[in-house]
């Protein structure tokens, strides 16, 4: 019925709680990063973005039409939105090879300048995570990016020498989740900067219908809205999400993935209408109901939930933030209207009330 074969850190202490979750926009286990069967190998087939598509359409055109490799591309945005993807499709239309590696790998200089004098004219270097390179590793690449040339090490000690080595032009492509820890150094070699934002539904429900197809999964109308709502705006996690309801319709034997298979394959993982998951829940209750509203502290906060103020503060609170259920104060976090809304409950008399007032 189905076809069955196909399968589908960030830098603070909530990381491994994040990597455990349904609905976070990071890797999670042994899951493929690249979703190499989801993903389009054409900038026509990547779907959303259309300013960022059209901007880098212009761009490769240019480049071959001068027949040069194009300027180094840098890719900036939260994860999961397509970075990886991007890398793949430029070097594809380019018809050049790509070669992957990232910042946390890349451990001393010796191993950039190792990478870099292997690299074929006009090959494509992909490095993920790009701000987590180390300084002398940023250094060497500033010189390889805008000289195209390394300088070797030979000998060591008084009697150590320099030789320049001259490198083919290549394309460096950057990708990176906090563009701000960046050097201004590395920023200004860079041609061309792409940020990518969240998706709207009614792009998510395209990406999730071709990938519907791709993995010969049947969905009614209406599925794939109702799995846009809790893919939180992110691609990964709406592939993620549809491998999930791929294992209730198989499980099920459904012929076809109707609106209300999705609600309770999704619910069996504790995510909601609103991709809100039980971490989330459990600050938003702890929020309302044990401190009306707030405004609270992180600590106690994070104490009534049981979990680490690092992690209430990197894994819950942005997505909170983002979709309005919560905000920040100078005096603590406040639950919104939409908060006490979404848990069905009426604000009481001497809830936070004026939100202003706390500024």
């Amino acid at each position: 019925m189905f076809d069955d074969t196909a399968q589908g850190g960030m830098d603070n202490l909530g990381a491994n709680e994040e990597s455990l979750r349904m609905v976070s926009a990071n890797a999670i286990g042994n899951e493929p990063v690249s979703d190499e069967e989801l993903r389009p190998h054409i900038l026509d087939g990547f779907i959303g973005q259309p300013r960022l598509k059209a901007q880098l359409q212009l761009f490769l055109d240019a480049a071959r039409k001068r027949e040069v490799p194009p300027d180094h591309i840098l890719l900036a945005g939260p994860p999961g939105l397509g970075k990886t993807t991007l890398a793949m499709i430029v070097a594809n239309e380019l018809g050049v090879p790509i070669r992957v590696t990232s910042g946390p790998a890349i451990q001393h200089a010796g191993d950039l300048a190792s990478i870099l004098s292997s690299l074929d004219a006009g090959e494509v270097l992909f490095i993920d995570e790009i701000h987590r390179l180390p300084r002398a590793a940023e250094e060497l690449l500033y010189i390889a990016m805008e000289d195209f040339r390394v300088d070797v090490m030979v000998g060591k000690g008084p009697g150590a020498s320099s030789i320049p080595l001259t490198l083919p032009r290549f394309t460096v492509i950057g990708a990176t989740t906090r563009e701000g820890m960046l050097p201004s150094p590395l920023r200004a070699r860079f041609g061309f900067t792409a940020h990518l934002d969240f998706y709207p539904d009614d792009e998510l429900e395209k990406l999730i219908e071709r990938s519907a197809a791709v993995l010969s999964l049947p969905l009614a109308p209406g599925s794939s809205a109702q799995l846009a709502r809790r893919s939180r705006g992110t691609p990964r996690i709406a592939n993620r999400l549809l491998r999930r309801v791929r294992d209730w319709a198989v499980v099920h034997d459904l012929e076809q993935v109707e609106p209300d298979d999705v609600k309770e394959a999704l619910a069996l993982y504790q995510i909601d209408t609103e991709g809100l998951d039980r971490l989330d829940m459990a600050v938003l209750n702890a929020l309302i109901r044990n401190f009306n509203g707030g405004p609270v502290g992180l600590n106690n906060l994070s104490a009534m939930v049981g979990e680490e103020a690092e992690t209430v503060e990197t894994v819950c609170e942005p997505y909170l933030v983002r979709e309005g259920f919560m905000m920040r104060t100078p005096k603590g976090r406040v639950a919104t209207a939409r908060a006490w809304e979404h848990l069905g409950l009426v604000p009481a008399d001497d809830a936070a009330g004026d939100v202003s007032k706390l500024f």
